[in-house]
């Protein structure tokens, strides 16, 4: 198998392994000549000898700026790793002819192990193979695919461990990979010189993600500590559920087999409902908006500065080849225009069928995750109406709150085993479409898996939001479904649901779940590996044990293939993440908590992963994070309105503002139980709704109360909504759109303030731009004068000598004094 050689100074050598079965290394390199060549053929960008820098003159504000940066010291990399990357240098298209104007200290050290890894990939992947290879026929990639080889990839730079000499790798081991470094800034211009900018684009994401969860995460925690204050002084509505003088009979939950309850058995629910269901909740989820958008814009920002340091500034996409499954399975063949070469080529109207059954598929898929919702809600309507039985006052008292709990965690299990059916079925779907390149393969990859893992992880939190309890029926009318009756909300509504299904969810998939993943599967596979190896060299006597040290590559082969896809997992977990923190903070402020925890595992986990578990990656050079950016940004773009929705519709905040404005005699919420419960006469209930044991509180039941706003039966219409309804439900579509608005109106206004580009960056851009340019000018002057002396030399030498010089006297004669 290649083995791609980052030492500019070693020999090609093959060697190899007894086993089982042989396998051979075929370790590649790349000459000096052959880099310089490439480097100029791809316009590489390169340091040249700096020129003169002037130094501009601080202001107040650069003196103030640099007085609070030394606050972040303690969270700043130690000198010695950022002399390795640090100060900028500046850089041009590399150019042989240019050559002593580039900053050449060491040609072993010129170019970067990510630029000389991705020279010798690029020719691998335009280099032929084998007899009769056609125009788009066996590169290493085709070979790849096929089994030829089992792998290719770069070599890592040695060991990590303390005894290993000083390499990046012990370097990125040592003060990134280790979980003591979590308070420090990521080395993230040295992830990129040994992993390539694709990955160091992702770690740069996820740590400024991460940072900017810390106000977010402090500011959801004081509106948390907000309520639990409150909940004791401020909570007027919980009072009078916990009083006994308002003591009410409540409807049975279900039919025949509930019977009447006291509302009373529902206070620690009331109080519960107070952490997540206050007004500063309101404050939190437009500060939240506002949040999201100004993470993305200052992300751009952050982007454009690292295109800067990182040269990337004139990226563009190459060409990409036919992958080889599309190759080998396509007839057809185009003239790429472009290229000028025959191409694999597949008709659309043969697409037409593929994209259809990938379609239906999906849409099956889909109503998989629906159905195993509807499951859960079949178990929680069962297990909370059998618990409502139990003569056990504790378990009957909390049987909304354990039926939650269970149908959460039974729910999270139903979505990590979906998940991986759903990454199954993606990939099988997209090779079914045939795309004709990895960026077409991956664009419909990501597609396909980012809408099944939003259905399944939203479905059940967007039913407890929006759809549970809001079409019931009422007593002696209720709405039926498959022959059962909806589930209702407690008296202090589906709130406390809302925030266990968020809680349990989040904590459980990204805390546990993937993080258990992250931290296990590798070193599992790796010590398999070496199991093997081990078994391999079984009938060896020690001295040839000895004898036979592991090289560098052979170690490298024990590790773990990252895959074609290796980062795509890591960018879904990480935005289903940003939905859980953006989608319905309203409801869970301590989800940016959760998840800045979650993300300071995360890159600690990923980046032990990365240096220690797997191969070094083949460099993948990218110059954004791609279209997860968009997904972010429509997520943020949802958060607007699913957030306006769960205060207006699944809060009691609206039902509040409204009973104190309008109904209530003193401004207060003195009163407002009792006007947010109807009431229901008993003796019209059917005989299916008609409750066994009516007797069950120890007492006739005449009234009962249940949670809507209609007409008393003693009313001219009674049941019917009443006009509190209407008023309530107004004030509820005014708040939304005026949340919409106001929210939408500051998040475009922040867009404008903040530049995509900041002026200093900007500043640096242009003047980085002239130095070059005066530096390529003054370098072909010299040249051109150097040119000019050694071509005037050569006519000296060459030239003749003059007969009337050979033949002149040697004193001066008359006109020589003229």
């Amino acid at each position: 198998m290649p083995t791609l050689d980052n030492e500019s100074d070693g020999n090609g050598e093959n060697r190899q392994k007894e086993g089982s079965k042989k396998t051979y290394f075929v370790r590649i390199h790349a000459p000096w000549e052959v880099l310089t060549r490439h480097a100029e053929i791809s316009q590489v960008r390169m340091p040249i000898k700096s020129p003169a820098v002037p130094v501009p003159a601080q202001g107040v504000l650069q003196k103030v700026t640099a007085c609070l940066e030394r606050l972040l010291d303690p969270f700043r990399l130690p000198e010695e790793v950022e002399a390795r990357f640090k100060p900028k240098k500046f850089t041009c298209p590399f150019n042989r002819e240019r050559e002593t104007m580039f900053d050449i200290k060491e040609p072993a050290s010129f170019f970067r192990p990510h630029v000389r890894s991705r020279i010798a990939y690029s020719i691998l992947l335009r280099n032929k193979f084998g007899h009769g290879a056609t125009e788009f026929g066996d590169r290493i990639a085709k070979a790849l695919a096929l089994g030829m080889y089992d792998g290719a990839y770069p070599l890592h730079d040695g060991d990590y461990d303390d005894k290993a000499i000083d390499n990046d790798r012990k370097v990125l081991y040592h003060h990134w990979a280790r979980f003591s470094c979590f308070l420090r800034y990521q080395p993230v211009d040295l992830i990129r010189d040994y992993f390539g900018s694709k990955i160091g684009f992702y770690f740069a994401w996820l740590g400024f993600y991460t940072w900017m969860l810390f106000p977010a995460a402090i500011l959801g925690l004081v509106v948390f500590i907000y309520g639990i204050v409150t909940m004791w002084w401020e909570n007027q509505v919980s009072d009078e559920i916990c009083n006994d003088y308002f003591n009410l009979t409540m409807c049975p939950l279900c039919d025949k087999f509930c019977g009447y309850w006291s509302l009373g058995e529902s206070c620690q629910s009331a109080m519960a409902s107070h952490l997540f269901d206050n007004p500063a909740t309101v404050f939190f989820a437009i500060f939240m908006s506002l949040w999201s958008t100004m993470f993305l814009e200052l992300w751009k920002r952050r982007r454009h500065a690292l295109q800067y340091l990182w040269d990337l500034q004139t990226f563009r996409q190459e060409e990409e080849r036919p992958r080889p499954q599309f190759e080998a399975q396509v007839r057809h063949t185009k003239r790429n225009w472009i290229t000028q070469e025959d191409e694999p080529w597949l008709p659309f109207i043969y697409r037409i069928p593929r994209y259809m059954l990938s379609a239906v598929l999906v849409l099956f898929a889909i109503a998989l995750a629906v159905g195993a919702v509807f499951g859960v809600i079949m178990y929680r309507v069962s297990v909370q109406a059998s618990l409502a039985l139990n003569r056990n006052e504790l378990i009957a008292t909390n049987a909304n709150l354990v039926t939650t709990a269970t149908a959460a965690t039974i729910n999270l299990t139903i979505i990590l085993l979906l998940n991986m059916i759903y990454s199954h079925i993606a990939e099988y779907l997209t090779e079914l479409e045939q795309p004709r390149t990895e960026t077409e393969f991956d664009d419909s990859f990501t597609f396909k898996m980012f809408l099944l893992q939003f259905v399944n992880y939203y479905s059940a939190i967007f039913y407890i939001a929006f759809f549970k309890g809001r079409l019931i029926g009422r007593p002696g009318k209720y709405v039926y479904t498959l022959g059962y009756r909806q589930e209702e909300c407690s008296p202090s509504g589906c709130l406390v649901e809302l925030c266990m299904q968020l809680g349990i969810t989040m904590a459980g998939s990204q805390l546990v779940a993937n993080n258990l993943r992250e931290i296990f599967l590798p070193k599992i596979l790796v010590w398999l590996n070496f199991r093997w190896l081990i078994q391999a060299m079984a009938g060896k006597s020690e001295e040839e044990r000895k004898k036979t040290g592991l090289s560098r590559w052979e170690l490298d082969y024990l590790h773990v293939d990252i895959g074609p896809r290796g980062l795509f997992f890591e960018y879904l977990e990480m935005v289903i993440q940003f939905g859980f923190v953006s989608l319905f903070v309203a409801a869970f402020p301590l989800a940016p908590l959760l998840a800045l925890i979650n993300n300071i595992l995360e890159i600690r986990l990923d980046a032990q992963k990365f240096v220690c578990s797997l191969r070094r990656p083949m460099v993948g050079r990218a110059a954004d994070i791609g279209v997860w950016y968009y997904i972010l940004e429509a997520i943020s773009t949802i958060s607007v309105c699913t957030n306006a929705f769960v205060i207006a519709f699944t809060s009691e905040f609206i039902p509040r503002l409204v009973y104190t404005r309008v109904y209530s005699p003193d401004g207060s919420l003195n009163g407002y139980l009792n006007f947010s419960l109807s009431y229901f006469e008993v003796e019209d209930f059917s005989e299916k709704n008609t409750p066994r044991n009516p007797l069950h509180l120890g007492h006739n039941v005449t009234f009962c109360r249940y949670r809507d706003l209609r007409e008393p039966p003693w009313a001219e219409d009674p049941y019917e909504y009443s006009n509190a309804f209407w008023h309530v439900l107004a004030a509820r579509l005014a708040f939304v759109v005026v949340f919409q608005n106001i929210t939408f109106l500051l998040t475009r206004f922040l867009d404008l303030l903040i530049p995509d580009t900041s002026y200093d960056l900007q500043d640096a851009i242009k003047m980085e731009e002239q130095l070059v340019s005066r530096a390529i000018l003054d370098f072909e002057l010299q040249r051109t004068k150097q040119r000019q002396r050694h071509n005037r030399f050569r006519r000296q030498q060459t030239a003749p000598p003059d007969e009337d010089e050979e033949h002149s006297p040697t004193t001066p004669g008359p006109s020589d004094h003229c």
